[in-house]
């Protein structure tokens, strides 16, 4: 049993979505679904991507980044969670804490920054065609790759740093199905005023700075289609943006609810259910979005998976 009143706790509870006995197999069941789901539509877009010669271009290089980090960024909850329920342990180690943590909120960040990377193409693409192959050049796709990378892991061991510094010795028992900053502050019995200012400027800058990229540039998107003179170089225009649109609008929307709201504002339940969208269903649905909504994906997945099937059957 964990012991608590202690200098410094060594492991903690998860109690993750219900403490209720009786809903955790059907829990475990839905998760392991979702999860599945998750990680083969995402592996099935990389492997359209980099099979499909057509799709070798920047926009579809950062759409195969972005399911290689929401296959990650899912894969850094669900799994402990499933493992907690189908062992009947709630039980993570503060080593683990801290690892899941910095894993967490790199892939969590690393999908902010690549969505604002894909909005700054898509403006490159429809306001400045004749630079496109100069502004988005390999080298430049691999230089804003790297540059993403090395942005969101900065971030993410800032705050692992910060919280390693804190004692919890007060309670040990976490309110949801991961470790998460906000309620991981609310148990501390240091100090925690630094790390909350470094959560909310850090968290800002990482949130509002691709966001006001994402904006900016579909402002001048939107005012460059509008100029088109026929209705269907409109459509066509508008049909290349509208998918990361719609993953931008619920990325955002659930993430700014959560890091940038006061922790007062909101209660346990509504915290983990909010979690729960954006850490399991939108890495789940990005793969759905860009394939339904975008022929290239269609034509690229009917032919990797006929492939298969040929392969199968050994033809």
């Amino acid at each position: 049993m964990v012991q608590k009143n202690q200098s410094s706790a060594t492991e903690f509870l998860l109690l993750g979505l219900s403490e209720s006995p009786e809903q955790q197999p059907l829990l475990f069941g839905i998760f392991l679904a979702l999860y599945l789901v998750t990680m083969l539509g995402n592996l099935l877009i990389i492997l359209a991507i980099g099979s499909d010669p057509h799709l070798h271009t920047p926009m579809y290089f950062f759409l195969a980044n972005l399911s290689l980090a929401d296959a990650s960024f899912s894969s850094t909850t669900v799994p402990k969670m499933l493992v907690n329920i189908q062992t009947h342990s709630q039980t993570i180690s503060y080593g683990g804490c801290l690892a899941q943590m910095h894993l967490f909120m790199t892939f969590g960040a690393l999908d902010d920054f690549l969505l604002g990377v894909m909005a700054y193409d898509r403006y490159v693409a429809i306001c400045r065609p004749l630079h496109y192959s100069t502004l988005m050049s390999p080298l430049v796709c691999m230089l804003l790759r790297a540059a993403c990378w090395v942005l969101t892991n900065l971030a993410a061991l800032l705050h692992t740093l910060l919280m390693a510094r804190l004692s919890f010795c007060a309670d040990n028992t976490i309110h949801h199905f991961f470790w998460d900053m906000v309620p991981l502050l609310q148990l501390s019995c240091s100090d925690t005023s630094i790390n909350q200012v470094a959560l909310f400027a850090v968290g800002s800058m990482i949130l509002t700075g691709p966001l006001s990229l994402i904006m900016l540039s579909y402002a001048r998107i939107i005012s460059s289609i509008l100029r088109v003179p026929s209705a269907s170089g409109r459509h066509k225009a508008f049909s290349t943006c509208g998918s990361h649109l719609t993953v931008v609008f619920w990325f955002y929307g659930t993430a700014i609810g959560v890091y940038l709201c006061p922790p007062s504002s909101h209660s346990r339940g509504e915290d983990r259910l909010v979690a729960v969208f954006y850490t399991v269903v939108t890495p789940m649905l990005n793969p759905f979005i860009y394939s339904l909504r975008n022929k290239d994906m269609k034509v690229a997945l009917s032919r990797l998976l006929a492939i298969h099937t040929l392969s199968s059957q050994g033809l």
